[in-house]
């Protein structure tokens, strides 16, 4: 016989007695094995409750230890790194941070070293690694997203997800890659006149290229949306390209936190906790246009626990 979990609909650990046992002493009916459920017990970052399940979100290093292991003994993960940074002048917008998400990961009662990731700085710097350690799994890492190009330099670092590549006139600069499963890849830089810078990569496309006819920069690739909260919010968008010249914009941010880009005036940071790149300007800052930093990562863990 199968066994059971619950009598009448209802759960068998909600039950007090049944025919004057204890319900928790009872070990089978007419053959078939009471099931007694267990949840999982844990502590660490910031706790909400969404129906039988526990979310705890690190925003900052922290430690998730599970101290009772549970009937299900596994967790929903979503480790985002911290974006790249943008650049300038002719700047491209910075990659967000690496994005990975698994349900059903096995785990064991022990602690995990929760690592959140910082956005790089402004001025094209890849952001930081996120992660969950510990030596009973194989670490669980997502890569900083890479920082935007610039002239001279001009081409987009890889990360997680790529940096856009500057806009130049006589070089063509690309963006940087993603890594596979994280991100994607910066949108190139525009060749000529007037240039315009590519968008950062996001953790569900490719950042546009700068725009060969209007001179725009461009925009930074989407973010992923997830659940593992209760509610579907997006993270992880890539940061805009600047624009360099007399009818040039700044590409707009990825959605999921990525900065816009600007043209004459100060780009956009990452939004703080999604791992947004930040966006690209196209001008030097002794002409107001700094560039902006990448937001930091985020560490979320879900689990049953009733």
């Amino acid at each position: 016989m199968p066994d059971l979990a619950t009598i009448n609909g209802v759960a068998e650990d909600n039950i007090a007695t049944y025919n004057g046992a204890t319900a928790s002493t009872v070990t089978g009916i007419g053959g078939a094995t009471w099931v007694h459920y267990v949840g999982m017990v844990a502590t660490g970052g910031s706790l909400a409750t969404d129906g039988d399940y526990r979310v705890r979100t690190f925003t900052s290093n922290g430690t998730f230890e599970i101290t009772t292991l549970g009937s299900d003994a596994v967790i929903e993960y979503l480790v985002i790194a911290g974006g790249g940074g943008g650049n300038n002048p002719q700047g491209a917008g910075g990659g967000a941070g690496g994005y990975r998400t698994a349900t059903g990961f096995a785990v064991t009662a022990v602690s995990y070293a929760i690592t959140v990731g910082a956005g790089g700085a402004a001025g094209g710097s890849n952001g930081a690694n996120s992660s969950i350690a510990h030596a009973s799994i194989t670490d669980i890492v997502s890569t900083g997203g890479g920082g935007g190009g610039d002239y001279p330099s001009g081409a987009g670092a890889s990360g997680g997800s790529g940096g856009g590549g500057a806009g130049d006139g006589s070089t063509q600069f690309y963006g940087g890659a993603g890594s596979g499963g994280q991100g994607y890849a910066g949108g190139n830089g525009k060749l000529g006149s007037p240039y315009a810078s590519g968008g950062g990569g996001g953790a569900s496309a490719v950042g546009a290229a700068g725009n060969t006819v209007s001179g725009q920069g461009g925009v930074g690739g989407a973010g992923s949306s997830s659940s593992i909260t209760g509610s579907a919010v997006v993270r992880a968008g890539g940061g805009g390209g600047g624009g360099y010249g007399s009818i040039a914009t700044g590409g707009a941010g990825g959605n999921g936190g990525g900065g816009a880009g600007h043209h004459t005036g100060a780009a956009t940071a990452g939004t703080a906790n999604t791992g947004g790149g930040g966006g690209g300007s196209g001008t030097a800052d002794s002409g107001g246009g700094s560039s902006g930093a990448g937001g930091s990562g985020i560490v979320i863990v879900r689990y049953k626990f009733q």
